[in-house]
């Protein structure tokens, strides 16, 4: 990654097709998800897993949310339900390819996995050249609270589906979704289980006033699992070090892989690291197994 510089429910749109439309149109910049991967993830590396869809009802809804609707992808398998429930958090990059196929490799495990555009109200970020844009442009205009009402609207858009089983929910988030992990287990109790991979955990640079994971962890009540990497860039081991603390006697737990860099779950990114990608993917399936989300 490059240097960084720098309880709602879903409202019913009323009126016609053309005048939900038109709602769009005024109040979201984001309607229909990235194709491919995000331009300021090139260049996509030729060891980026590509997952089928076969076996599965896979691909992009509309959403309700306050004030319209927004982009999702959702999959799940075909024969069979309701299924246990996994939101899926996107990296900086929103829901590009690789969000997408995480949803597709959940889906296969036999859960419902959901994936909404968090961004959708302030902008397109899979067209950004760099990371400095997207954290500029976009990003530090995403409130938490904003997040966590889209979420809880993911959350209602699937139990309204007959799909998905969200009294089994689960959340699964990697980089700027690892923190919402921490933020939404504390919002919402009705988590089972949470897994942060590398998720921030100091106060967040686009956004001083924002939350930190730090600050909320003894308000976490579900067990969330952080997967992290000694060589962060990001997130510095005193910042690990004061979490541990903080979730010190509760379910939660942070587990570290050395000489591992950020995004070492992003196959389609040079940060990417096999070996840890696979143990981190074994570790979240008996999270959710062993917390009550399977």
């Amino acid at each position: 990654m490059d240097r960084i510089e720098f309880d709602a429910r879903p409202a019913m749109i009323a009126g016609t097709e053309e005048e939900a439309s038109d709602l769009n149109r005024r109040n979201f910049l984001v309607t229909s998800l990235a194709v491919g991967f995000a331009v300021a993830a090139s260049p996509v590396m030729a060891q980026a897993i590509h997952t089928s869809d076969e076996g599965l009802v896979a691909g992009e809804v509309q959403m309700p949310v306050p004030g319209g609707t927004i982009p999702a992808y959702r999959a799940y398998p075909a024969a069979g339900g309701p299924f246990p429930t996994i939101l899926v958090v996107q990296e900086i990059f929103g829901v590009h390819e690789h969000i997408k196929d995480v949803c597709r490799r959940i889906a296969k495990l036999g859960y419902y996995a959901i994936a909404p555009e968090l961004y959708a109200r302030q902008g397109d970020v899979s067209k950004l050249q760099s990371v400095n844009e997207i954290f500029a442009q976009v990003v530090s205009k995403v409130s938490d609270e904003q997040v966590n009402g889209d979420l809880d609207a993911a959350v209602a858009y699937a139990r309204g589906t007959g799909k998905a089983d969200v009294s089994r929910l689960g959340i699964n988030g990697f980089c700027w979704g690892g923190r919402v992990v921490w933020l939404y287990a504390a919002h919402n109790p009705a988590v089972k289980a949470g897994v942060s991979w590398y998720g921030l955990l100091n106060t967040p640079p686009w956004n001083p006033k924002g939350t930190s994971a730090i600050s909320v962890a003894k308000r976490v009540k579900p067990p969330v699992l952080g997967l992290y990497a000694a060589k962060d860039g990001f997130i510095p081991a005193s910042d690990i070090d004061a979490m541990r603390r903080e979730i010190r006697g509760s379910k939660s737990e942070i587990v570290v892989y050395n000489d591992v860099e950020h995004g070492f779950n992003a196959d389609y990114r040079p940060s990417y690291n096999p070996s840890a990608a696979q143990d981190g993917w074994r570790r979240m399936q008996e999270w959710f197994r062993k917390n009550g989300v399977a």
